[in-house]
């Protein structure tokens, strides 16, 4: 999913924001940065219009967004990797 009010952020290792276009983009890389040992990895999901929330979640994200239409994360998703080392 891609909408140009829609916007997938994700602090680097070193805690610089990225901005991703797609979740999938934007987990993939969240994924890789928790895997490095870093904690408290999320993705926030930025919101800049009712279009953009219907793209994002339809109806029930339109209604959301209505709530608050000036929060600056619309949805926070926490991304956990748990290295359980080797297996044999």
């Amino acid at each position: 999913m891609s909408h140009d009010d829609v916007e997938f952020h994700v602090a680097d290792c070193a805690g610089t924001p990225r901005v991703f276009e797609s979740f999938d983009e934007a987990a993939g890389f969240a994924v890789a940065v928790a895997a490095t040992g870093k904690d408290d990895v999320v993705i926030d999901v930025v919101i800049w219009s009712e279009d953009g929330a219907r793209a994002y979640a339809g109806d029930d994200g339109v209604e959301n967004y209505n709530e608050d239409p000036d929060a600056s994360v619309f949805e926070r998703i926490e991304i956990k990797v748990n290295n359980a080392g080797r297996v044999p």
